[in-house]
């Protein structure tokens, strides 16, 4: 599949019933088939706080509820920052996340970060994990296009109940 014919079909799910979690779908699943993953998770931003709202391996990261996340040189890139984030080896995912050694017992070595960026904010982030040194240079450009898809669902996911 293509970027564009993913784009395309992505767009038409929008409308569609079964949101967000249909959409969720479609995306890991094309991102799979654009750069692979063994890992894929989405994270909506709201402040402070952060919320996993979609994961592949709901047993390892399940979703859950707010919970605050306090200042990592991570966010500093990619949340703050609104830059994605590709790191190669097993030294970056240990620079960038607590539970290096819960990714590592996945068989995951490299991720990659997309921010999800709505009206000058970061809202959110797709992450993506594979083996070690799976992810390339122009990778993260491979799947940029995909992340204003998210908007709508992150923005509901955000919204006060």
């Amino acid at each position: 599949m293509t970027l564009s014919s993913s784009v395309e079909t992505l767009a038409a799910l929008l409308p569609q019933p079964g949101q967000p979690e249909r959409l969720y779908s479609a995306i890991d699943e094309a991102t799979k088939g654009l750069v692979g993953h063994k890992l894929f998770t989405l994270l909506y931003v709201d402040g402070d706080e952060v919320a996993r709202v979609y994961s592949n391996m709901p047993g390892a990261y399940p979703v859950f509820g707010r919970k605050p996340m306090g200042p990592t040189p991570w966010g500093a890139h990619v949340i703050k920052g609104r830059k994605p984030f590709l790191g190669a080896d097993m030294a970056a995912i240990r620079w960038a996340f607590f539970d290096h050694e819960l990714i590592a017992s996945l068989g995951c070595g490299s991720v990659i970060n997309i921010p999800i960026v709505y009206n000058d904010e970061t809202i959110g982030t797709m992450n993506l994990l594979d083996a070690e040194h799976h992810y390339r240079p122009g990778d993260a450009e491979k799947i940029m296009p995909l992340a204003p898809l998210l908007i709508p669902a992150f923005l509901e996911a955000r919204r006060p109940r």
